[in-house]
């Protein structure tokens, strides 16, 4: 029986050895960081800002194929913020939500289109940045800010009377849906993206001919609503905070 518990100990020590994934690690400014994420981040920024770069560098007054490209896309996401928040308050809005859904949209797609988990660097497989949670829940926590942002700034230190109205029993409701809002844009975004990653990795693996084709498709669409979707809920939060608080 005590050697029992001694074995038992032994494997519980152990136990907290494991690490889930491997890593490149980095540590700047004391800070440790998952590498392999600041590297894949960084190739989506030079991306989408490149692509701007060159697509707008000279606007013209009667736009071409790929200038009218840009301006739907645009008209697209400002059509999100207008919806969700509304015209008069989302114009100063647009920049983040339509930033944060070209972010996600690229960041899916990159990690489906190139299947980053074949490339080993260092001895560690590549994935979008949104395949890390850490990304994730940076992202679900800068929604969170914002819309703290949003209500403070709309109605100042009243914007916590709503978390006692119409009734002061509801606070503790308030404070939980704070606290489930970050939580189900994390875990929604990186369980789906890891998951389309993984099975579009394993059918490159084992017939990377024809059966990863339909997949593939199926992954890039999943990604474009996943963007969609935390795009639109973050300016639903947003517009949430703003009008649900209009309190005289």
């Amino acid at each position: 029986m005590h050697e029992k518990k001694i074995a038992a100990a032994t494997l519980f020590c152990k136990a907290h050895e494991i690490k889930v994934g491997n890593h490149i690690p980095w540590e700047i400014f004391g800070l440790h960081m998952n590498g392999e994420t600041i590297l894949t981040s960084l190739i989506v920024t030079v991306l989408i800002i490149s692509f701007c770069l060159l697509t707008i560098k000279n606007p013209k007054y009667i736009p071409g194929k790929i200038q009218n490209f840009i301006e739907y896309i645009y008209e697209a996401l400002e059509d999100i913020s207008n919806n969700q928040i509304g015209k008069k308050d989302s114009e100063k809005w647009v920049p983040y939500i339509s930033t944060l859904c070209i972010f996600i949209f690229v960041s899916n797609w990159i990690g489906i289109l190139i299947p980053l988990k074949l490339i080993p660097v260092q001895g560690v497989e590549l994935g979008s940045p949104t395949n890390d949670i850490n990304t994730t829940t940076a992202l679900a926590l800068l929604t969170s800010a914002s819309y703290f942002y949003a209500g403070l700034k709309k109605k100042g230190w009243r914007y916590y009377y709503g978390y006692f109205s119409p009734n002061p029993a509801i606070f503790p409701i308030k404070i939980l849906e704070d606290f489930t809002k970050p939580l189900s844009l994390n875990f929604r975004l990186f369980g789906n993206i890891l998951a389309d990653e993984l099975v579009v990795s394993v059918f490159c693996l084992l017939a990377p001919i024809l059966i990863p084709l339909p997949v593939t498709a199926l992954a890039l669409f999943a990604g474009s609503i996943q963007a969609l979707i935390f795009s639109t809920l973050s300016a639903a939060y947003i517009s949430e905070a703003i009008e649900n608080h209009k309190i005289d």
